[in-house]
């Protein structure tokens, strides 16, 4: 592994946990792999609040729309075998679908552009209020004309990956379930995944959460609804480190995979903008894509009751990064951008120098905490209340064992000035003078604030 990674690695767990805390959300667990190596995987925070069970690595998480890029794979390994080809129509294997929806394409449907409706006339199962649908009521809803033209833009469709399970099946003549999970998941050498509720055996299973905003605390969601026909669209149930081991494998520059490198590249493949957005994105075949301030990348987001997760690979950094919370206002999403600033920094930058590589350490004013991070032969004073801790960041120069100097700052900060480690006589470092500024250890600090206003200090 590089030693600019295993440095920013370091400290992505620091700064995660510094968010959960300002979040205040349940749980997050975050794996990466490297080529094909797993090199960070950690959980933080509970699995279910009502209980005070502490989350692990080995809880399974409902993954909601990741689910896709297992479809899409699926629909890929059957046409490698020459089963099907995605200019075929649906209707050729699936009966019964209105003539415009029967007439759109096997690819279409895959890069949602066959103008389907995105979740039927009622989607009140992704609020617990009804089951989710069988293959009878999918197929009701896929009797009823396209929302729009086919092949005019992209618009996403639950419905139409429902409509590929059901196409799986049609080519197979197995239920979906029984050969996705034999001919992807098990294929991709995957212990921890089910294509939907029941999981089998007795496994730890993350529970979700509700929000805090209508009730002032959290409910426990159950999350544990089958998605029945729409299993396809966002039914998986897997562990962060199973999925960042399976979407590694999607990268046409993967050694090893389920499928060919030609199949692969299909599916990441721009092959629809996302309209309409403040934020540029491209869907292809089961897999979204984008660009991270120069780095390119793709994977897939989720989203079920309870649960927001999200993937990024980087292709050409050969790494895979994944995502899990489990509550309905997740910041997974945030979490996710936030580890790509730190790995683009420590890229830039490089791994820390032997003479800086001490200077490191949390320290706090009660205006909150300044992260001292090394890379390279400089010193950051990193914000980790910020999803980008190292956005306008005041660099240091070491200039002696524990002095340094402010080489870089903000107009309204403190540029030029100096930065003092004082040791104690233990001869460890008790506190930071941050030029005019005392900062101390997070107990010594909470231990002051108590002194001064503890006439006004309250439970609450």
């Amino acid at each position: 592994m590089d030693k600019w990674l295993a440095a920013a690695l370091q400290y992505v767990p620091d700064w995660l946990a510094f968010q959960m805390r300002l979040s205040e959300q349940p749980g997050c667990i975050i794996a990466v792999t490297h080529r094909d190596q797993i090199v960070l995987e950690q959980a933080f925070g509970s699995a279910d609040l009502s209980k005070n069970e502490k989350l692990t690595p080995r809880h399974r998480f409902r993954i909601a729309s990741h689910s896709k890029s297992f479809t899409a794979a699926g629909v890929m390994k059957l046409r490698e075998r020459g089963r099907i080809k995605l200019d075929d129509p649906a209707g050729q294997y699936v009966t019964g679908l209105h003539r415009q929806i029967a007439a759109a394409t096997i690819g279409q449907v895959l890069s949602h552009s066959a103008g389907i409706t995105r979740d039927g006339h009622d989607a009140g199962y992704f609020s617990d209020r009804r089951p989710f649908p069988v293959d009878a009521e999918l197929r009701r809803d896929l009797k009823l004309a396209p929302v729009i033209e086919v092949n005019t833009r992209f618009k996403y469709s639950n419905h139409g990956f429902g409509l590929l399970g059901l196409l799986i099946e049609a080519v197979t003549g197995e239920p979906y379930r029984k050969w996705i999970q034999r001919e992807i998941v098990h294929a991709a050498g995957l212990t921890e995944t089910e294509p939907d509720m029941p999981i089998r055996g007795r496994v730890p299973f993350a529970k979700g959460h509700s929000t805090k905003v209508q009730l002032g605390r959290r409910m426990v969601i159950p999350g544990d609804n089958p998605l029945n026909a729409l299993a396809p669209a966002g039914g998986f149930v897997s562990t962060a480190k199973d999925v960042a081991r399976y979407f590694a494998q999607l990268s046409p520059g993967a050694q090893q995979s389920i499928l060919s490198v030609a199949s692969r590249r299909e599916m990441v493949r721009r092959h629809w903008r996302n309209p309409h957005s403040s934020l540029e994105g491209y869907y292809g075949l089961g897999t979204i894509s984008g660009t991270f301030h120069g780095w390119d990348w793709f994977g897939h987001s989720g989203g079920l009751h309870g649960y927001i997760s999200r993937t990024c690979v980087l292709p050409r950094q050969e790494l895979t990064i994944v995502l899990f919370t489990n509550a309905t206002d997740g910041w997974a999403g945030y979490w996710l951008d936030g580890v790509m600033h730190i790995l683009r920094a420590f890229a830039a930058r490089g791994a820390p120098s032997r003479r800086v590589r001490d200077w490191t350490g949390r320290w706090w004013s009660t205006w909150g905490a300044i992260d001292l991070v090394p890379m390279g032969e400089i010193v950051l004073g990193a914000n980790p209340h910020t999803v980008n801790p190292f956005a306008d960041a005041t660099e240091l120069q070491v200039t002696g064992r524990d002095n340094a100097k402010m080489a870089q700052a903000g107009g309204y900060q403190s540029h030029g000035e100096t930065v003092r480690r004082i040791r104690g006589k233990s001869g460890s470092v008790e506190q930071l003078w941050w030029a005019a500024n005392r900062l101390l250890p997070e107990r010594r600090l909470a231990a002051e604030m108590v002194r001064r206003y503890k006439s006004q200090y309250t439970s609450a």
